[in-house]
């Protein structure tokens, strides 16, 4: 038997939260669903009276806005934080484990600690710095340059500014995640390419020395067949 073993990385894309929330309305507007979606946690997924569907019918086609954010069932409210928390440590979906805020404080806590340590994440709001830094991680070069799309689906809604408060309130998790790691983010790409212009001048100092170096040899590889040169005439003059 050959053994293979593999090294498997977790990464992740993060969004700006009203972005992501506007784009995820529009796409169950639409008709999409997640009832294949198991949600499973602690090897069980959960009861209806834990996860109550937000609409009758086969999927919430045509579903506003207003009524969207009304649910408060509706799990695209904090979305990114509840997915990349470790629900075990709040007993899942059962809200009635504990208080309100303490659950929302180890949530955010656990998403930024799993965050952290990724191997990679990027922000869809920097596509190029996605790509530096996924590029400089990996050690690998992608064929095409990132896009920066700002003509999506989101960017063309067009919400008052109360609407817009709204959905931060729902999302008050989500804000304060991205807040975080768009810091780190940013960091981690000063840092890297900081790093990188610090070998870049190290490579090139390394180059001159080098130059220098051969141009001493050659100096010397001269002077000396020069020496060698009169010698060897004096010589012949004394013969």
């Amino acid at each position: 038997h050959i053994l293979c073993f593999r090294n498997f990385y977790y990464i992740t894309m993060l969004r700006d939260p009203v972005s992501r929330f506007l784009s995820e309305w529009k796409h169950v507007q639409r008709g999409a669903t997640w009832k294949t979606s198991l949600h499973v946690c602690d090897g069980r997924s959960p009861t209806h009276d834990e996860l109550p569907t937000c609409y009758l019918g086969d999927d919430w086609s045509g579903v506003s806005l207003q009524e969207f954010m009304d649910c408060v069932y509706n799990l695209a409210n904090n979305r990114q934080v509840r997915m990349l928390a470790d629900l075990s440590l709040v007993g899942c979906y059962n809200l009635s484990s504990m208080n309100e805020s303490e659950r929302n404080e180890i949530l955010l806590r656990s998403a930024k600690d799993n965050l952290k340590n990724m191997a990679f994440f990027g922000l869809t709001e920097y596509q190029h710095k996605t790509q530096y830094l996924f590029e400089r991680t990996f050690n690998l070069k992608f064929i095409s340059p990132f896009t920066q799309l700002n003509s999506t689906r989101a960017a063309n809604v067009d919400i008052a500014l109360p609407t817009r408060r709204r959905i931060e309130e729902l999302n008050f998790l989500d804000m304060q995640l991205y807040e975080y790691a768009k810091d780190l983010f940013l960091q981690r790409f000063q840092f890297t390419r900081q790093r990188e212009r610090q070998l870049e001048r190290q490579r090139r100092r390394e180059e001159r020395q080098l130059l220098r170096a051969q141009k001493a040899h050659r100096y010397r590889q001269q002077a000396d067949d020069s020496v060698t040169t009169e010698d060897y005439t004096g010589q012949v003059a004394r013969w």
